[in-house]
């Protein structure tokens, strides 16, 4: 099975930002920490982008060679329509994935363009958050 996980703008820049929401590990080492954690039967491709319209075509691109999304849009959460669109086209499972517990932050994060066209969210646990999405999209495309 072919996982496409997306991570959104600056996530790049982890292990620099505030801890208490975003943990001590990099993006590196959170994908690190997915291949260790993935099925032998489960290949992972990574992308990440500071660009909204980079996010839309990669997705665009991989509508018909993978089978799952997980996404980590970040700050696109709560803005980007162009990706909840791009993600509408997708016909698998798409696991929504925050670092943070976005919904009880500040309030304009709260505003969720995402979630509707999500199968799950996992939030609020740091990198677990991502492992959990990993287990549960496994399960969902084994099915």
């Amino acid at each position: 099975m072919k996982i496409l996980v997306i991570n959104g703008p600056n996530l790049n820049m982890l292990g620099k930002r505030p801890k208490e929401h975003y943990g001590v590990l990099t993006l590196d080492e959170i994908n690190s920490l997915m291949l260790k954690n993935a099925s032998n039967d489960t290949e992972l491709r990574f992308y990440q982008s500071n660009y909204e319209g980079d996010i839309v075509t990669k997705i665009q691109e991989s509508l018909s060679s993978i089978d799952g999304i997980i996404i980590n849009p970040a700050a696109y959460t709560h803005t980007s329509v162009a990706i909840h669109d791009a993600l509408e086209m997708f016909s698998g499972p798409i696991i929504e994935v925050h670092l943070s517990e976005v919904d009880s932050r500040e309030d304009f994060r709260k505003v969720n363009f995402i979630r509707s066209v999500s199968t799950k969210t996992f939030a609020g646990k740091k990198e677990q958050s991502y492992i959990e999405a990993l287990k549960y999209i496994e399960d969902i495309l084994r099915k």
